[in-house]
């Protein structure tokens, strides 16, 4: 399947989410009022930008959309203050980025690509195939997970231990088949968590490989959590939808008018996601809640992170329909 093709289906995903769907569940309805404390950092670049990822607030990672301005994909680094663009050397759009607080970063996208970057070096690692890789985990460097897929024709799970990429045996043939998967997250090696279209959840426990899927035929766009929690989101046209693991079971939460959310984060005393339409949520005192940022935006945030001192920083752009443009930075301070 052509790399266009492959974009076309991924946000085709997207749009085809305009069914609205009523969930009986917890709902959360107060607003938080931050206007004031949420800046533009950066808007109207050329490349929507997809996922965001830090060591520390001084050493920042971006990555999104291949232009076509022959540098690449947009690719954004934060040192000392300061963001500069990297050219890697590569074609393609980025759609995750993951690394280690001593690195290295590895960075995810279009025909199957993996780079490494480490110090001032960045390699284009090997892969078993040519799918999109829509996310990327690890607990170190040489204890990898990676996920993605060609949307609608099928998905896969790779894993890396030091020598290579190489296919999870233990994905079922159905959901191969007939899914992809978008993001991968853990607690630790031995229980990680993956989700992605139709509302797969999979995950791998103590060397298993468990089908949880079921809670919801949505898509589910991105997962995370803390010691105590698992959150993945995602949603359906006008209604967000949040389901948390905690104490062995899934919990679907609904917050009142609230379109699909695409992107989370979560730390151990607090949380956020985004999604379409310039949303921010924040999850206090274990209840989700809408942020007024006070800023008017039509583009989607796909990612968001909260840095070493517990700044917020979201991502997004024009990611709904080509071309992937209109990259849009905000950021609120602790």
């Amino acid at each position: 399947m052509s790399n266009p093709t492959i974009k076309r289906l991924y946000i085709a995903i997207i749009l085809t989410l305009l069914v609205v769907f009523t969930a009986g569940c917890s709902e959360n309805n107060s607003d938080i009022d931050e206007i004031g404390k949420w800046v533009i950092v950066d808007a109207g670049l050329p490349s929507a930008l997809i996922s965001i990822w830090g060591s520390s607030v001084d050493d920042m990672w971006v990555v999104g959309a291949d232009s076509g301005d022959g540098i690449g994909p947009m690719v954004l680094h934060r040192d000392k203050g300061k963001w500069s663009r990297i050219n890697t050397g590569r074609t393609g759009d980025l759609w995750w980025v993951f690394g280690f607080d001593e690195g290295p970063i590895f960075m995810g996208g279009e025909n199957g690509m993996i780079l490494r970057q480490e110090g001032d070096v960045m390699k284009l690692m090997e892969t078993p195939g040519r799918a999109t890789v829509f996310g990327i985990w690890g607990t170190s460097p040489n204890d990898l997970w990676a996920v993605g897929g060609n949307v609608i024709d099928g998905g896969f799970v790779w894993r890396y231990t030091g020598d290579k990429w190489f296919e999870l045996a233990q994905l079922p043939e159905n959901i191969k088949t007939n899914h992809s998967m978008f993001k991968v997250w853990g607690k630790d090696s031995n229980d990680v968590w993956i989700i992605g279209t139709g509302g797969v959840i999979l995950n791998y426990k103590n060397g298993t490989l468990l089908d949880q899927s079921g809670i919801t035929n949505r898509t589910l766009f991105t997962i995370h959590g803390n010691s105590d929690i698992a959150i993945t989101v995602g949603g359906s046209g006008e209604e967000g939808k949040i389901l948390e693991y905690q104490d062995n079971a899934w919990k679907e939460i609904s917050l009142k008018e609230t379109p699909h959310i695409i992107g989370i984060r979560v730390e151990e005393q607090t949380g956020y996601a985004v999604g379409i339409r310039g949303t921010v949520l924040k999850r206090d005192n274990n209840r989700w809640h809408k942020v007024n940022t006070g800023i008017d935006l039509s583009e989607a945030f796909h990612s968001v992170w909260i840095d070493s001192e517990g700044g917020v920083w979201a991502v997004g752009g024009k990611v709904l329909a080509p071309p992937l443009v209109d990259g849009v930075m905000i950021y609120r301070a602790p």
